[in-house]
């Protein structure tokens, strides 16, 4: 962490020596200050919303089910009014990938405004730290309790406050889990004591960790365990945007009076109040430039125009800015690395949404019997066996018929007078085909087996499969 009272354009800086001692030393509690303005209030209506998408979004109701379950046991992903199977895993790998280049391009465009506003870390941190203000007060206060040693009072105010993060930690965990198991059935076995040791375990487990993360590591996790933030580097450039101190303009900094010319005092705007420093989560000094730890809450933007505000400072000594803008040149916005993310992006989009599309839930495998080539009936035709596994992947059972061409005269034989699917079922279904050796133009032919839904026209599916017969 940075000392707050350093003064000059070179604070907050640190020498290697200093950098490798800092990584054995005790981790010391920052005490963020509490502030207001435009991005703080942005800041709590991300928090609001996604917390209030991850807590609501388990008790939505669609089509008779959960909106949204992971049901892993029935092996079906329900997200509304699509059902995902094994077999789409595709499309949740590609979901995963638009999902990272989502977040190259935003980070080359805009910086880690993710990791200031909708990053998990981030949004649980902010909630703790809500509750945590509202039972043990302001930044002072919380220095100061913590500073006296333990009494009647203090152990109230901290067991209060830990009995409200342990509740919503285990709510946080419970929730979770109610996107695997659905919710309701999870909170009725809960209300009874009934849940199962693995829903158990992951409750626990999941809650402890939102306790951890949360309540005490942090900023830790955002310096010493997230990998995004050691990456990153290889996503900015110098027309990134990113929070930055103005050192033209606030250099030399240093205390004055509100009545006090800074250019006759021979000063810049920075008064070295420090506040930017105090309002930070990660503890930073963001007047020694930039550093791997700033996650561009912007918090330290609203605490210094608060100052420049009252010191009838124009706005803007910290502020969302580039490294050209900084050096007196223009920010390119449309760039080559831009170009190549937003190319590369659309057209991953552009594919999954015309692949979605033209997904149906029927599937068809024909899988030829290898055991023998072809056999002769006794009425003279040539028999070629398959097994036919057909899969269906819709909430409603059909039946089907079952046709095949490709031969003259060729014939579909099987035990099965009725082709009947349920819901996310697998059929094997051994078929025989039979055809006049004189109608066989070459030793292989071309079938096509093909399998439609009697009440539903578009549900039709073809599979292609090769006939033998003699030389």
């Amino acid at each position: 962490m940075t000392n707050p009272d350093a003064t000059g354009p070179a604070a907050g800086s640190r020498s290697d020596e200093q950098v490798a001692q800092s990584l054995y030393a005790k981790a010391e509690k920052i005490y963020p200050r509490e502030v207001h303005g435009l991005f703080a209030r942005l800041r709590v209506l991300g928090v609001l919303g996604l917390l209030g998408i991850y807590y609501i979004l388990p008790w939505l109701r669609w089509d008779g089910h959960q909106a949204l379950l992971l049901d892993l046991p029935a092996r079906q992903f329900h997200i509304f009014f699509v059902t995902l199977w094994p077999q789409d895993f595709f499309y949740l790998a590609v979901l995963l990938i638009i999902a990272g280049l989502t977040l190259f391009f935003v980070t080359a465009l805009a910086g880690r405004v993710w990791c200031g506003y909708a990053c998990p870390q981030t949004v649980w941190t902010e909630a703790f730290l809500w509750i945590e203000r509202k039972v043990e007060g302001d930044r002072m206060k919380q220095k100061k309790l913590d500073a006296l040693p333990l009494n009647a009072r203090k152990f109230r105010i901290k067991a209060t406050k830990h009995f409200f993060w342990i509740a919503f930690a285990a709510w946080t965990g419970f929730t979770f889990v109610g996107y695997f198991t659905p919710i309701i059935e999870l909170g009725q076995r809960l209300l009874t004591f009934n849940l199962g040791p693995w829903e158990t375990f992951w409750v626990i487990f999941y809650g402890f960790a939102t306790y951890g993360n949360a309540g005490f590591m942090r900023e830790q996790v955002c310096k010493y365990m997230c990998p995004y933030a050691r990456f990153q580097s290889a996503m900015f450039d110098k027309d990134t945007l990113i929070v930055s101190y103005i050192p033209s303009r606030g250099e030399p900094r240093g205390s004055r009076k509100r009545s006090i010319d800074p250019a006759e005092a021979g000063l810049g705007d920075c008064i070295d109040c420090t506040m930017c420093v105090q309002v930070c989560p990660t503890g930073i000094d963001i007047r020694a430039g930039l550093q791997y730890e700033c996650i561009a809450c912007s918090a330290c933007i609203d605490a210094c125009d608060d100052v420049m505000d009252k010191m009838g400072y124009e706005k803007g000594l910290i502020k969302y800015t580039t490294e050209h803008a900084m050096k007196g040149g223009k920010t390119h916005i449309v760039r080559p690395r831009i170009i190549v993310y937003a190319v590369i992006l659309l057209a991953i989009m552009a594919a999954f949404a015309w692949s979605f599309s033209q997904r149906i839930s029927l599937g068809l495998d024909v899988i030829r019997d290898r055991n023998t080539l072809y056999r002769e009936t006794a009425d003279g035709l040539i028999e070629n066996v398959y097994i036919l596994k057909v899969l269906y992947m819709d909430k409603s059972a059909h039946e089907y018929n079952l046709q095949v061409s490709g031969i003259p005269g060729l014939s579909l034989h099987t035990d099965r007078k009725v082709i009947r699917v349920d819901s996310g079922g697998v059929l094997e279904l051994p078929v025989r085909l039979r055809a006049d050796e004189a109608d066989l133009e070459a030793r292989s032919s071309d079938v096509v087996f093909e399998l439609s839904a009697t009440d539903d026209d578009a549900l039709v599916v073809r599979e292609d499969a090769r006939f033998l017969g003699p030389s």
